[in-house]
């Protein structure tokens, strides 16, 4: 049984557009970004809606296509796509965009982009451990700050950017407690609606209204479970799905994994559980604890990235999974090549079947993907991983 208020979580989609247009022309600044290494405190605390751009979905592509390579990733292409056909109503109504250095298509895109808005962009450091990389960064969250002090004529106070931080960090809380209730046999929440309920969260203007939603399918879901209704039956196969971050749009591998008898359980992606793992630390300075949350966030772009392994062991363990799915974006250098050890890791040192699926936004490989998806999920009944 689906949860009713997740009727209400799908309407924030068209909701939120129409919030973020009334928030603009009413004079509340607003700044877009594309990546979990965005620091939203720093906006929240400069009194500026922090918004989450678009960047999942395939019609914008062809149009991006006129000015980026076509063997580009499908995020970066989608994204560019959104921001200059204006299908975007949070990239239109964005006064500052802020990008980063997770990739290089990502970094030439953002050339072109800052042809369209105001753009500012974070330089990550290559690794993320080291008292230097952490200097780094912290500094970087530093000019970021000062950005958008100059562009909004507004001084972000140390008391601002805590009162930032325990927001951020409650929205974070709920959305990390959502996720957990899948830890439980059978997952009392489909990998679908789990996707929409954390993807979502990043367009919400209003943020208490956010957490209070997700506090209320909290409750819901754990009556639900009380009453033993679950989507899935006992037997249905777990997943962990790793890998690239999904949204409405470019949630293909995840539906076909569930329309053929799976239970995807857990979300390890950027748009699921990795920005919820670590919080910022609300008793140190804050400039510092902003920078150190945002740069232990395993990202393939770290070299090395063994916090990723951690996490999906984490997971794998806390969720009881039978098996990891690793998405990967063609293109996405990155993440296919950190595929080879992943995939050694879970079959090696979790002893988990492992599949990885390298695909793009479109639905022209949908019938080659069932086959090989139920191929795999049969794989499991005949190893006893069922």
């Amino acid at each position: 049984m689906r949860p009713k208020l997740m009727e209400k979580v799908e309407e924030l989609r068209g909701i939120n557009a129409v919030k973020i247009k009334e928030a603009s022309e009413s004079g509340q600044k607003v700044v877009g970004m594309y990546c979990v290494f965005s620091p939203q405190e720093i906006v929240l605390a400069a009194g500026a809606i922090p918004v989450t751009l678009c960047g999942t979905k395939q019609e914008p592509i062809e149009d991006a296509e006129k000015e980026l390579p076509r063997n580009l990733c499908p995020l970066i292409k989608s994204s560019y796509g959104f921001a200059i056909t204006d299908k975007c109503p949070y990239f239109y109504f964005s006064d500052v965009i802020l990008g980063e250095t997770t990739c290089d298509g990502k970094k030439k895109m953002y050339e072109l982009m800052a042809k369209i808005k105001p753009m500012h962009v974070m330089n990550l450091p290559q690794r993320a451990d080291g008292e230097e990389n952490l200097a780094y960064w912290q500094g970087e969250v530093i000019k970021f700050k000062e950005f958008l002090e100059e562009q909004f004529g507004v001084e972000i106070t140390d008391e601002k950017l805590k009162d930032a931080i325990k927001l951020a960090n409650r929205e974070r809380k709920a959305l990390k407690r959502l996720h957990q209730l899948n830890a439980h046999k059978p997952a009392p929440l489909t990998g679908m609606d789990m996707m929409l309920a954390q993807w979502l969260k990043g367009f919400n203007v209003d943020k208490e209204a956010g957490i209070q939603l997700i506090e209320e399918l909290i409750t819901e879901i754990e009556k639900q479970m009380a009453e033993g209704n679950f989507p899935f039956d006992v037997d249905a196969p777990r997943i962990l799905l790793t890998g690239v971050p999904i949204g409405s749009g470019s949630e293909k591998v995840l539906k076909i994994l569930e329309d053929l008898g799976a239970s995807v359980v857990a979300l390890e992606n950027c748009t699921g559980y990795k920005g919820l793992d670590i919080m910022v630390d609300e008793e140190k300075d804050p400039i510092l604890a902003i920078a150190e949350k945002y740069l232990a966030t395993p990202c393939s772009c770290m070299s090395n990235n063994n916090r990723r392994l951690d996490l999906i062991k984490r997971l794998a363990e806390e969720y009881k999974v039978d098996a990891v799915v690793d998405l990967t974006w063609q293109a996405c250098h990155t993440y296919n090549i950190e595929s080879f050890t992943v995939k050694n890791f879970v079959k090696e040192e979790l002893n988990l079947p492992f599949l990885q699926i390298e695909t793009d936004y479109s639905d022209s490989d949908v019938g080659q993907i069932k086959v090989r998806v139920e191929a795999f999920l049969e794989s499991l009944l005949n190893n006893g991983k069922r």
